[in-house]
């Protein structure tokens, strides 16, 4: 027995393979186990501020990444306790496959590194959107979900320049050197884009909307849902779902209905030229009886013009934004009707009501 342990196999003994088995099988049988109690301590110094959130939803985020990060990382320590087989020692394009192997293992840490990081991201802003949704105001949440792929963004980039600095040996401050003169001409080539983001930030910090606000933009109304790094995202009226460059929402005259202090009705009434001075004074006084409404806050009511084809009624008025939509369009549909019975009562007709058209025919 003690003969076969120490038959040598590239380079190494089977009892040295045998250590090693071991040891990455007994990390695949307790990772969960350390990576669980691992992650209840990282919640431990978190648990605080993270009282409202669930202890099972940070350990769902934690948990998967830590138990490869854990295996890779033991599996790494017992094979570095093996000697390198001379058998393997050869190039592959310029470099040896040992330096290939040991660049693979880092950038597969990094990886992993990085993937956890991220989880911790969404925990975290899990744990501020919690809070955020304990106020009113939705700035908090907009400013929650634009700032958790802000950093995410920031983060993947790191990623990469230690990819390039432990997997591909790059030396990153000469890189950074090289990459600002490429910068400039990718910042030319991709202006727009950087605009959005400009824009992005500007709509965070100047708040002509935020989240959950109705805007009408560019013939479009509908509720903004997410402002992103790029665009701006809205749920219209009609049910569609619209994507708005954020310095298109910059640039733009944007109507933010939810702002209003009151509801606008404006109707014009086309009366007909049978109509006379008198049966219009008392028209205008009937009117701003009917808009006495208590949902009615103010009214405006006046001749606003005649000419030849008809005479034209001005007949405003403003509701409290405390009403709901359905209310409101009730309400429009309400004093609609009583206008027409009003006219209808009067004897006065609408200016296309008594206009005929006469076609005459050459024989």
């Amino acid at each position: 027995m003690e003969k076969i342990l120490q038959l040598k196999i590239l380079d190494n003994t089977v009892e040295s393979y045998l250590y090693v088995i071991g040891t990455i099988l007994l990390a695949l049988l307790i990772k969960r186990l350390v990576s669980k109690y691992l992650a209840k301590l990282l919640y431990k110094l978190v648990a605080k501020a993270a009282k409202n959130v669930a202890r099972q939803s940070f350990l769902d985020l934690v948990v998967q990444p830590l138990d490869v990060f854990l295996v890779l990382m033991i599996s790494i320590i017992a094979f570095d306790k093996l000697k390198f087989p001379g058998a393997f020692d050869f190039k592959i394009y310029h470099i040896t496959f040992r330096q290939l192997i040991d660049s693979v293992t880092d950038g597969t840490l990094i990886v992993i590194f990085i993937w956890l990081c991220l989880r911790v991201i969404d925990f975290v802003a899990m744990i501020l959107e919690e809070k955020a949704n304990l106020t009113a105001d939705q700035t908090d949440n907009q400013l929650v979900v634009f700032f958790k792929d802000f950093f995410k963004v920031i983060l993947v980039m790191i990623g990469i320049l230690l990819l390039l600095r432990f997997s591909f040996n790059k030396n990153i401050s000469n890189l950074l050197t090289g990459l600002s003169i490429v910068g400039a001409a990718l910042a030319l080539a991709t202006r727009e884009s950087l605009e959005n983001l400009i824009a992005s930030f500007i709509i965070f910090f100047d708040k002509p909307f935020i989240t959950g606000d109705l805007v009408k933009v560019n013939n479009f109304t509908g509720h903004i849902e997410k402002i992103g790094l790029r665009s701006t995202r809205i749920r219209t009226t009609d049910k569609t779902y619209i994507t708005v460059p954020n310095k298109q929402m910059v640039d733009t005259i944007i109507d933010n209905i939810t702002l209003r202090t009151q509801r606008k009705v404006e109707l014009r009434l086309e009366l007909g030229l049978s109509a006379t001075a008198q049966q219009l004074k008392e028209l205008s006084a009937s009117l701003k009886i009917i808009l006495q409404k208590p949902e009615i806050v103010n009214t405006v009511v006046y001749l606003m013009d005649t000419g030849k084809n008809a005479h034209l009624m001005a007949v405003d008025y403003f509701t409290s934004m405390d009403q709901s939509i359905e209310d409101f369009n009730l309400l429009r549909e309400t004093v609609n009707l009583e206008v027409i019975d009003l006219l209808a009562q009067k004897g006065i007709e609408l200016a296309a009501a008594n206009t005929d058209v006469v076609i005459h025919s050459k024989q």
